[in-house]
C-alpha cells in the first residue's frame, strides 16, 4: 500500500481536470492519494465561503473515487466558522485539518484548531517552510510546528516538505514524538530521507508528493533511491500513514 499524504486539486471548478491525478497516480504504483484543495482562486488569507468551496470539491472528488481518493479539510484559522467547517467535514468522512499560510503554527487561532483535532481524533497537515527570500507574513516554520507540538503532544501533526530546508526542519521537530514530517515539494536531494530516517525514526516519516505542483515520480524517486531498510521504506510508503489514521 502507497499513500500519497499530500496532494491537491487543480484550482478549477471542473472536476474532470482532476482525473489526471488520478490517472498518474495508479501510472506510479499510488494507491490513495489524501488531497486538499487551496480554492478555485487562491488566496493567502481565504475566506470562510472560499474553504467551504474549496472542501466541497474535495468531497465531491472523494465520493467520485472513493477507493482512490481521501480528503484533508482545508481551513483558514482565522475564520469564524472555521472549526464547525473542521468537524462538518470529519463527520462527512474527510482524515484531518490541512493548513496553508493564513496563521502561523503557534498563535492561538491554530491552538484552537489542534485542540478540535484532538478532540475528533485527526491529524493536522501543516505546511511549513524554511525560505531564503523570507518567508509570508503568516507562513509557518519547523520552530513554530515545535511550538504547537510543545503545546499539545497529544495532537498528531504532519509538518509539510521537511520544513522546507530539510536539515534545519528536522532538528526542530525531533524533540516532539506527535510530528511527523512528510516528504512531499522539494526536490531530491542526497540524504534527505536517510537523515529523517536517522534522526527521526522511519515511523515519523511519511510519503507525499505534493502533486499537481509537483510530479509522482520524481517525489517518489526520494524514497525509493535512499539508502534505508526496506522494512523503513515500506512505513514511509504508507504504513506510517495506515496507522495515523486508524482505519479512515
Amino acid at each position: 500500500m502507497i499513500i500519497d499524504a499530500h496532494a491537491h486539486l487543480f484550482p478549477s471548478k471542473d472536476m474532470s481536470v482532476n482525473e489526471e491525478l488520478v490517472r498518474q497516480a495508479e501510472l506510479n504504483g499510488i494507491d490513495r492519494i489524501c488531497v486538499s484543495s487551496l480554492g478555485r482562486r487562491w488566496s493567502y488569507m481565504p475566506t470562510m465561503e472560499d474553504c467551504v468551496e474549496a472542501n466541497g470539491d474535495v468531497l465531491r472528488f472523494m465520493r467520485m473515487h472513493p477507493d482512490r481518493v481521501l480528503g484533508w479539510c482545508y481551513i483558514n484559522p482565522r475564520e469564524d466558522g472555521a472549526l464547525e467547517e473542521l468537524e462538518r467535514r470529519v463527520g462527512e468522512g474527510m482524515i484531518g485539518v490541512k493548513l496553508w499560510v493564513s496563521c502561523k503554527a503557534n498563535e492561538p487561532p491554530v491552538f484552537k484548531v489542534a485542540e478540535k483535532a484532538i478532540e475528533l481524533g485527526v491529524p493536522i497537515l501543516q505546511h511549513s517552510w524554511f525560505k531564503a527570500t523570507g518567508n509570508l507574513p503568516n507562513e509557518s516554520t519547523p520552530q513554530d510546528i515545535a511550538e504547537l507540538a510543545d503545546h499539545y503532544p497529544e495532537a498528531k501533526i504532519i509538518m509539510a516538505h521537511l520544513g522546507g530546508d530539510w536539515e534545519k526542519g528536522i532538528k526542530a521537530v525531533r524533540p516532539y514524538e506527535n510530528v511527523l514530517v512528510d516528504t512531499s515539494g522539494g526536490y531530491p536531494e542526497m540524504g534527505m530521507i536517510e537523515m529523517a530516517v536517522r534522526e527521526l525514526g522511519a515511523e515519523r516519516v511519511v510519503f507525499g508528493s505534493d502533486a499537481p505542483g509537483r510530479n509522482f515520480c520524481v517525489e517518489l524517486s526520494k524514497i525509493m533511491a535512499a539508502e534505508i531498510e526496506p522494512e523503513d521504506r515500506n512505513l514511509i510508503l504508507g504504513g506510517n500513514m495506515m496507522r495515523l489514521l486508524e482505519g479512515r
